[in-house]
């Protein structure tokens, strides 16, 4: 069952997830037989519910291993999630043949973590623009004019276009990642990471230009990141993950105003403050993210919990709603007032 509640709102989404969940097999079942083990599998996405609305920027934070990649892949179709619905423009994903989901791509842009190891090496940067239109069987565009047009969204020159990626900077190689995306006019970008392994000042030229391009076309933006300044400079709504959960999920000002679940609050608190004047309580969580193998009873985050009271290992807590916009999941929330 979902954590969190999908958000209510008077406009259909572009994108909604209900309950969505992932899992892999960790035993093959002759070992698991043999190893006298049940359930052979583990969650990497365990119940996951959103919904991203048109010309909306969503941010999904967590940390290394909460199954934010995860949700991403399966959002397109490269893994099948085994329970829940995802429904895009109001048209359920899950069961789609693989011809049915290359059509559906046609609309969703995809950015991956790595700005230069996602380009081929062996392919210049036009080609690797021209590509799409070659894969959806764009036969009657013109391809230069394409790649031009693609370039100049991105505020690259067509010189560009006879470069090969190992020729480009961190932040050329993600414009070009960006301009591959953006190849086929989607209504949908998942941006996995799109700052990663930049420098700081080109981190913020990259999202800028997210910005600037989703006010031109009416974007609606996945942001994948566990990068909270990110977050708070570019979308409107976000998402925190825990172990393959949303545990907290509402309009970006709001959680970073008054966070309700303790991971969210210590998540903020170790963020870098820009005024050398404030004063912040630190929280520090102790002990590691448990192991998906491993999971802990009750609130799984209640191992690491500075706020840990007597049922939070005995019982699972379910979602509860600050206002009908901000939803989180835990027995002793911060921030109510109360």
């Amino acid at each position: 069952m979902s954590c969190v509640s999908p958000t209510e709102n008077i406009l259909n989404p572009l994108l909604k997830l209900a309950d969505v969940r992932v899992r892999f097999r960790t035993l093959s079942t002759a070992r698991a037989i043999l190893n006298g083990v049940s359930d052979p599998f583990v969650d990497a996405v365990n119940g996951v519910s959103l919904e991203i609305r048109e010309g909306e920027t969503y941010g999904l934070i967590g940390e290394s291993g909460s199954g934010k990649t995860t949700l991403a892949r399966s959002i397109i179709g490269l893994l099948k999630p085994q329970e829940g619905s995802i429904q895009y423009d109001g048209d359920e994903l899950i069961g789609r043949s693989a011809l049915e989901m290359k059509k559906i791509r046609r609309t969703i842009g995809a950015m991956f973590q790595d700005p230069v190891g996602s380009l081929s090496p062996r392919m210049s940067i036009y080609s690797l623009l021209a590509e799409p239109f070659k894969i959806h069987n764009q036969k009657d565009c013109d391809f230069e004019s394409e790649v031009r047009r693609l370039l100049e969204m991105v505020g690259l020159s067509y010189d560009f276009s006879s470069r090969y990626p190992h020729q480009l900077s961190g932040g050329q190689a993600r414009r070009i990642g960006v301009a591959r995306a953006l190849a086929l006019n989607p209504r949908l970008i998942i941006a996995d990471e799109p700052t990663a392994g930049l420098d700081v000042s080109v981190q913020g030229e990259i999202l800028n230009l997210l910005n600037k391009l989703q006010h031109q076309i009416g974007l609606s933006i996945l942001i994948i990141t566990h990068n909270l300044n990110i977050v708070r400079h570019i979308t409107d709504r976000m998402g925190i993950m825990y172990l393959g959960r949303i545990i907290e999920q509402g309009p970006t000002k709001a959680i970073f105003d008054s966070p309700v679940h303790p991971y969210t609050l210590a998540l903020l608190s170790a963020n870098p403050e820009p005024d050398p004047d404030a004063t912040i309580d630190r929280i520090e969580l102790q002990g590691e993210v448990p192991s998906l193998l491993n999971r802990p009873q009750g609130c799984e985050f209640h191992p690491r919990c500075p706020f840990v009271g007597n049922n939070c290992d005995a019982k699972f807590p379910f979602s509860k709603n600050v206002t009908k916009d901000h939803s989180y999941c835990c027995h002793y929330p911060r921030n109510l007032g109360c």
